[in-house]
């Protein structure tokens, strides 16, 4: 927002945790079946399971379900709750194998579109900056 201020619901959840994130992961970096982490933009929403599981779930894996009411990418979790982006790839993928967190994998096929990616300079250029002129002008 243009007064600094955040949207309703998207302010930070606490302060950043003190506890290691090797120790929040038992130490795991990625998905062994894999072999790779998450995207970050990869999309990731609480199902009902998990929603009706919130009162079990403990610390890191229960803010994650919560922040995850409606839809965002892992990114914007991590930065949300103050976590380390790997604590929180590894945590959704937990929550998915559990049923807890639904997660939605980017289109690879898109994401080296050349015109999906030409779209996406257009519209940043497009977007104006702090007096109001569009960025493709000088």
């Amino acid at each position: 927002m243009a007064d600094g201020s955040r949207p309703p619901g998207h302010e930070p959840v606490g302060p950043a945790s003190a506890v290691r994130p090797f120790l929040v992961t038992a130490g795991r970096v990625a998905n062994p079946a894999s072999g790779r982490a998450l995207p970050l933009e990869t999309q990731v929403v609480a199902t009902a399971a998990g929603l009706a599981a919130l009162g079990r779930l403990s610390f890191e894996r229960h803010d994650i379900v919560a922040a995850c009411r409606l839809p965002q990418s892992v990114a914007e979790v991590a930065a949300r709750l103050r976590l380390h982006l790997n604590v929180v790839r590894v945590l959704a993928e937990d929550l998915q194998e559990a049923g807890q967190l639904a997660v939605h994998l980017p289109d690879v096929a898109a994401a080296h579109d050349a015109s999906v990616l030409r779209r996406v300079i257009d519209g940043l250029r497009a977007v104006p900056d702090s007096r109001g002129v569009p960025s493709d002008h000088d």
